[in-house]
């Protein structure tokens, strides 16, 4: 766990600390602390999420920022994509909205030190999905198995489509792998038994 470094540009509003705080007091746990992170960083699906943290909870690599009577917990891998993020909160007839502002969060930002997953993302979006789009289909990354296989699910188009193993080989896997050398293979989970949206 590493203290608040320079590069976490976060801004979470005076109401919004003191609608998390008392949303804390709530739980009735002791050390609760709140967590922020984004989901499919990096990409078109990004989202910004606030989860509940509790004591033991906060994972390797978070960075820890202690606000007035708040404590806070921002995952590693999401900084980049919460540079200039911002909390707020206000009140209204209904009883108000917590907003999250993450102007960065679908913006790639991948080197070669990324971890694995945002690289496979940033060439599925940036190179893949760009051609499947024509014919209304798009790919997306499940997870990276632990013998480097990136595993995909197709939709759209894509899902039922003759032609998809074809895609698979010689488009998708033929470009993850020129691009991202370490990676063993892919494997598709999609159910192409149904056809209503295939292409072909």
């Amino acid at each position: 766990m590493s203290e608040q470094p320079s590069e976490l540009n976060v801004t979470i509003t005076d109401s919004a600390q003191e609608y998390l705080r008392d949303l804390l007091a709530k739980q009735d746990c002791e050390g609760i602390a709140i967590r922020m992170f984004v989901s499919n960083p990096g990409t078109p699906n990004a989202e910004t999420c606030i989860a509940y943290c509790r004591p033991g909870e906060e994972k390797e690599g978070d960075v820890a920022m202690e606000l007035d009577g708040l404590k806070a917990y921002f995952e590693g891998r999401s900084i980049p994509y919460l540079d200039e993020a911002r909390v707020d909160y206000s009140s209204d007839k209904m009883g108000g909205q917590l907003t999250i502002r993450a102007p960065n969060s679908r913006m790639p930002k991948v080197t070669d030190d990324s971890p694995i997953e945002d690289r496979i993302n940033y060439v599925l979006y940036s190179d893949v999905n760009p051609g499947l789009a024509s014919h209304g289909g798009q790919v997306s990354l499940v997870e990276v198995t632990e013998d480097m296989y990136a595993v995909l699910k197709f939709g759209g188009g894509c899902q039922g489509c003759g032609m998809v193993d074809m895609t698979l080989k010689e488009g998708v896997e033929k470009t993850l792998k020129e691009k991202i050398p370490e990676l063993a293979g892919v494997k598709d989970i999609t159910d192409h038994t149904d056809k209503s949206q295939a292409y072909y």
